[in-house]
Order: C-alpha cells, then structure tokens, then sequence
C-alpha cells in the first residue's frame, strides 16, 4: 500500500480526545423553567396527536378524512 502523501490525513492524525470532543456537542442548556415545562409536559393537543399517531388504524385515517375525525371515530 502507497504511503499517504503529506497532504492527506491518516485516520489516526484526526482522532480527538473523548474530552475535547464532548466540549464541540454541548447540549444547548435550557434558558428558563418555562423552557423546561413544555419539554416535559406536552399540550393535550399534542397528547392526542401522539395517541392517534401510535394507533396504525388511527394514523391511517387521520390521512384520509383528518386528524379531528379520525380521533373522534377510535378514541372519542
């Protein structure tokens, strides 16, 4: 095998310590406590759309005649 030319990285050149690497992919800290809520707790909304997306027979329909039908016909 050729020998990589100066001009080319080998793998073993750009590797980086599990350290360093952690500091580039910081999560994004939350701001406030509002910011925390809405992670956490979602909107019953969001609840419902989540229900019916889980529910193939549900998901299915919603696609069909929308989401408020599809609901109501299997958990309304």
């Amino acid at each position: 095998p050729k020998e990589p030319s100066s001009g080319s990285l080998s793998t073993d050149s750009i590797k980086i310590k599990k350290e360093v690497a952690n500091a580039f992919v910081k999560r994004k800290k939350r701001s406030s406590p509002y910011e925390w809520y809405f992670e956490y707790y979602k909107s019953p909304m969001e609840q419902m759309h989540e229900r019916c997306e889980n529910y193939p027979p549900c998901d299915y329909l919603s696609d069909q005649v929308g989401f408020a039908m599809a609901y109501n016909r299997f958990f309304g």
